[in-house]
């Protein structure tokens, strides 16, 4: 009977948002939205002391915009406007538009930054589009749809800053890359010398949509056991399955449970459950500090989590591979091996995303956004956004058919 109620509840909730999405607004509880967004980031955003954001500038230049929408589209565009002035790959809207740009990380195959004026691709996601067609780290973005990428970056510059911040130009270029959901991407791309244009989305856009067969792989390589997570830290459903994957590899002699693929992050609930597997005593596995309360009243909040060991421990040597693509909750597994001294992490930079988010709700769309509220480090102090890997591994090493990665890890492990 409860799960009856719980199931009607639910379909109450999502016919209540449904109908919230299909009601026109008046222009006053466009404007009211806007004015809750916000005020909700200038109160809660954790990492504006990181940020040359004016803030106060956004919403002089942006609010008076909301008093001409006339539809949830506009409403939506705008919203992606001003969040992209604080040029955080972590704060994000709750829905998005046919030609919205997809998500960094979780819906991309490269990570660019600017060098010396170019456009560097610096890291390539193994076996999706980009590296399908043969972009390789090294290579220069030139254009982008026939555009110059300098010219191409500029819608997704952020116009309201206090000085110039190369972050918010790397930003801004993996945005440009990552593409639009509806739009096929065309990049001229010069390696070594030789330009050629190629198009990361054909046959099929593999970004669109991204499902993998498992959510957690499990193997013997020799006496070594494997594990790897496919993007599931935040489905609780994984404890249980990596529960019993691990028990099936007990007897190894060593682990490498790959995070590699973990760009859209999880819930601390499940990153607990699997720490808990690898210790025989309560440790400590990170900070946290909440910003917007020292804000608020000038009193700072900081605290260190805990974590207690469940069920039978794995106590030989563990490697975790990380790198561009583990993001966010993943990071925190990564810091937390580290810092608790269980795993050797080993692989390229991660994927370098802000803080713990929480998410809030507009009260007339109801569109729900999230943005990083509260700093996370590691137990050492270490920002989190901050952390390499202890075994740096160059990006251009792996590929889908070459995993120098795997292959460091097997013989750190010998």
């Amino acid at each position: 009977m409860k799960a009856i109620a719980h199931l009607l509840a639910a379909s109450l909730l999502v016919l209540s948002l449904s109908a919230a999405a299909q009601t026109k607004l008046t222009p006053a509880q466009y404007a009211q939205d806007v004015e809750y967004f916000w005020q909700t980031v200038n109160d809660n955003y954790a990492y504006f002391d990181q940020k040359q954001t004016d803030w106060a500038r956004v919403h002089a230049v942006y609010r008076p915009q909301a008093d001409t929408l006339s539809s949830r589209r506009s409403l939506v565009r705008l919203l992606e406007t001003m969040l992209g002035e604080l040029y955080d790959h972590h704060a994000g809207l709750g829905t998005n538009q046919p030609d919205s740009r997809r998500l960094v990380p979780s819906a991309t195959d490269v990570y660019a930054q600017w060098q010396g004026g170019r456009a560097v691709v610096v890291d390539v996601r193994r076996g999706f589009g980009a590296e399908r067609v043969g972009v390789r780290p090294g290579a220069e973005i030139v254009q982008v749809e026939g555009v110059l990428v300098e010219q191409a970056i500029r819608p997704y510059l952020a116009q309201n800053l206090k000085s110039p911040d190369e972050a918010a130009r790397n930003y801004a270029l993996n945005l440009l890359l990552a593409g639009a959901h509806n739009a096929e991407r065309r990049w001229l791309v010069r390696t070594a010398g030789t330009e050629a244009e190629v198009l990361p989305d054909r046959p099929q856009p593999l970004l669109e949509n991204i499902r993998f067969a498992r959510s957690l792989e499990s193997r013997r390589i020799g006496s070594t056991g494997y594990l790897k997570i496919n993007n599931s830290l935040g489905d609780n459903a994984l404890i249980p399955a990596f529960d019993s994957a691990l028990t099936a590899l007990q007897d190894t002699k060593a682990l490498i449970l790959d995070l590699r693929e973990t760009p859209s992050g999880g819930n601390t609930t499940v990153a607990r459950a699997i720490l808990s597997r690898f210790i025989t005593r309560e440790q400590y596995y990170q900070q946290h500090e909440l910003v917007g309360e020292e804000r608020a009243f000038g009193v700072k909040r900081k605290w260190v989590e805990l974590v207690t060991p469940r069920g039978q421990p794995y106590t030989r040597p563990v490697v975790l591979l990380a790198g561009r693509w583990t993001g966010s909750m993943g990071e925190g597994l990564a810091i937390a091996f580290d810092g608790m001294k269980r795993a050797t992490v080993l692989g390229t930079e991660l994927a370098r995303l802000n803080g713990a988010i929480y998410s809030f709700r507009l009260p007339n769309s109801r569109i729900g956004f999230s943005i990083p509220t509260e700093k996370l480090y590691h137990v050492d102090g270490t920002p989190r956004e901050n952390y390499v890997p202890k075994v740096p591994v160059p990006p251009a090493a792996s590929s889908s058919t070459h995993d120098v990665a795997l292959a460091a890890a097997l013989r750190r492990l010998r």
